[in-house]
């Protein structure tokens, strides 16, 4: 009889072993239970938004143009209105005299000889502008209606004023005009050029070519530009918005129908647009009617007192900065505010009232859009040290008064115009802000001061042996010449001198 081997039975702890496996595994399975009736739950719920948005989407099918597409449509309806088309009429007579007697030798002896009577002719010229307030001011480019002898002003609506000039500045090339309407006009609220960003979307509005008001759009491509052939001691603002003959005087405006700037000049090379248009910030013509309003009849211009020169990256690494940034003081005028203010030779001035300058231009900029009798805030930086210093603004004086004449008489000088040097008449000349006695301004052609090799710019040190710092000294010193006298002048840094025969 075969033994069957016994059964051993299973250990407590083996027992308890499996006994707990055997309950994670129900609980994993009730937990993934639970998970599943979870998501079917959320499922569910999203299900329910998407048709309720859907449901929501359904009842709101786009009804107008502007829902469904992007449109500048709204802004243009709001600031065409308020901007006009500006017509200018001069009349010139073209110089029909014979050659022999336009030499100014023979003009002293023959004067009046050798005319023929020319036929009038009338120029023509268009431009844009822009109504900035309702009574009738209207803002455009000097260039526009520089020596016109009468300028119109066509409205939207194809009223046309005669209009008054009230203001201009060549320098920043802008004009103030008037008009009187019976009634009062759409005008564009003035926006703030010191809150563009590069990126942000413009309009530029006007008449190119004189084909009618036209709209183009774009972005504001760079602020304080100084770009090439802009011609101006002060910063633009730069868009690529097509800018074209007739636009100047238009309107740059914001895409919430804000005027932030006066199209002024294009950079081209075949005289159309290729994306490089130049706009003068709004905050300048606000500078403008400012002045106007005080009285003037141009830019009010602080000074500084000080020549300055643009911080290149070899200046900044000589001077210690880690980057190029800021104007350097080479000279500081003696009776200037950046004297009084505490400004040295030397100092690199950063920016101004927390705007930073990173040229010539963008300083004057910020100092002209400043408030005569105010303070701005200087940021300046000497010898590794950060200061603040406030400078005041005000104008530059205008003594000894420019007192300009043109000098006449059988001498080396006849045919030159010449004027007493002060700060005031330097900066309105674009002459050295440091220069002192009495300048030459221009020359007649064929002159005796042209044959003599006299330039514009030329200062007048001394006729004969008398020092001349007046126009006064200098016609008392013309009026007792020698047979023989020796004329001395400044050009630049040089002085030159001549001996004379009379």
């Amino acid at each position: 009889m075969r033994r069957r081997p016994k059964r051993s039975r299973p250990k407590p702890d083996l027992l308890r072993s499996v006994f707990f496996q055997l309950r994670i595994q129900d609980k994993a399975f009730g937990i993934a239970k639970g998970l599943v009736d979870s998501c079917r739950q959320l499922t569910l719920v999203l299900l329910t938004l998407v048709v309720g948005l859907s449901s929501a989407l359904a009842d709101q099918i786009p009804t107008s143009r502007e829902q469904i597409s992007l449109s500048f449509a709204p802004v243009v309806r709001q600031a065409s209105p308020a901007v006009v088309n500006i017509y200018t009429k001069k009349a010139s007579r073209a110089d029909d005299r014979d050659p022999f007697f336009s030499d100014p030798f023979f003009q002293y002896f023959f004067e009046g000889l050798g005319r023929r009577r020319a036929p009038q002719r009338q120029q023509n010229s268009l431009g844009s502008g822009v109504i900035i307030e309702s009574d009738g001011l209207i803002v455009t480019n000097q260039h526009v209606i520089e020596g016109a002898d009468e300028v119109m002003v066509v409205l939207n609506d194809r009223r046309e004023f005669r209009a008054e000039v009230v203001g201009a500045d060549a320098a920043a090339d802008l004009a103030l005009l008037r008009i009187d309407p019976p009634t009062s006009l759409p005008a564009l609220p003035m926006g703030s050029s010191d809150a563009l960003e590069v990126g942000d979307l413009v309009l530029a509005i006007g008449n190119p070519f004189g084909i009618g008001q036209t709209v183009t759009s774009g972005i504001i491509s760079a602020l304080s530009r100084t770009g090439p052939r802009v011609g101006s001691d002060l910063s633009f603002i730069q868009t690529d918005a097509a800018i074209n003959p007739g636009n100047s005087g238009g309107a740059l405006v914001t895409i919430d129908g804000a005027l932030v700037g006066v199209n002024t000049a294009i950079f081209t090379r075949g005289g159309g647009s290729i994306g490089i248009g130049f706009a003068i910030p709004i905050d300048l013509v606000k500078a403008l009617i400012h002045s106007i309003e005080g009285g003037g009849d141009s830019l009010a211009r602080p000074w500084l007192g000080a020549k300055v020169q643009t911080v290149t990256t070899e200046l900044a690494a000589s001077l210690g900065l880690d980057r190029p940034v800021g104007v350097l003081l080479n000279q500081v005028h003696r009776s200037g505010p950046a004297r009084r203010a505490g400004l040295e030779q030397g100092d690199v001035i950063t920016a101004i009232d927390g705007v930073e300058v990173v040229d010539k231009q963008g300083l004057n900029f910020r100092l002209a859009v400043g408030k005569l009798s105010d303070a701005v805030s200087l940021s300046v930086w000497r010898e590794g040290l950060d200061l603040e210093v406030d400078l005041p603004l005000e104008l530059p004086p205008r003594e000894p008064p420019p007192a300009v004449t043109e000098v006449n008489g059988r001498h080396a000088l006849a045919g030159a115009t010449v004027a007493n040097l002060s700060p005031g008449f330097n900066q309105d000349t674009g002459l050295d802000l440091f220069a002192e006695g009495v300048v030459i301004l221009r020359i007649n052609r064929r002159s005796p001061a042209d044959r003599v090799g006299l330039r514009r710019g030329d200062v007048i040190v001394s006729v004969g042996d008398q020092p001349i710092r007046r126009v006064a000294e200098l016609n008392d010193a013309l009026d007792r010449l020698p047979p023989v006298w020796r004329l001395e002048i400044d050009r630049g840094d040089r002085r030159l001198g001549v001996t004379i025969g009379r």
